[in-house]
């Protein structure tokens, strides 16, 4: 799995970007659309959206209209990211995908029984804000809470968010300011193109999420 402090971080190169996005879209049919990106301005790295606070620097959507933008043409891809070069990479959810999306530490709990169990894995992202992204088929965001409350556990109780329509998540090179990139856990390959359902996933991510609440009691207390 490899300890994530010592993970190569990649470079943000404009060719780089094109490629995965082109292959998000060929390959994987997904949706994509760019989103911001980072410039240089008196030595510092800033986003282009011009927030010197931006939260999510070089790493959100450049404005509301994006999910109108997302695509899954590879020639409209190649098209968008010709005109910004640097734009971040963003996967619309709620169409090819829904994601289930944990703190860091339970992901890579759940991401090792979920492997001993041998049970389907979609692909498996790592965001510079130590989140980790399980990609599930689409309608997860609807039925989560149920499947959480039928575990015994209140939603609210837990750190595991369900996204669906309406949100997007950043792909794997894109860089988050200077924290570093969003990272593959689990690449996409032919192996798991086929998604698993949240129903397969929820018990071991809820598992390892309640395990961290516990934890952070004990640590607070």
């Amino acid at each position: 799995m490899g300890v994530r402090e010592t993970a190569e971080i990649p470079q943000q190169r404009g060719e780089q970007l094109l490629d995965h996005a082109v292959r998000y879209a060929e390959e994987r049919h997904w949706d994509v659309f760019p989103g911001t990106w980072l410039e240089a301005v008196d030595g510092k790295e800033h986003c282009s959206c011009g927030d010197t606070s931006c939260e999510t620097p070089g790493a959100h959507a450049a404005g509301p209209d994006w999910s109108s933008r997302a695509t899954g043409s590879a020639t409209a891809v190649r098209r968008m990211w010709d005109e910004h070069p640097r734009a971040s990479i963003l996967l619309p959810t709620g169409r090819a995908f829904d994601v289930l999306d944990l703190p860091e530490s339970a992901g890579f709990l759940a991401l090792a029984r979920l492997e001993r169990m041998e049970l389907p894995l979609g692909p498996v992202a790592c965001t510079p804000d130590r989140r980790m992204l399980f990609f599930v088929l689409p309608g997860a965001s609807a039925k989560a809470p149920d499947l959480i409350r039928g575990l015994g556990w209140a939603p609210s109780s837990l750190d595991l968010v369900a996204r669906g329509e309406g949100h997007y998540v950043i792909a794997p090179p894109t860089r988050v300011g200077g924290r570093g990139a969003a990272q593959w856990a689990r690449k996409p390959t032919s192996a798991n193109r086929w998604l698993p359902d949240a129903d397969e996933l929820i018990s071991p991510l809820a598992y390892a999420c309640g395990r961290e609440a516990v934890a952070a009691r004990t640590r607070t207390a």
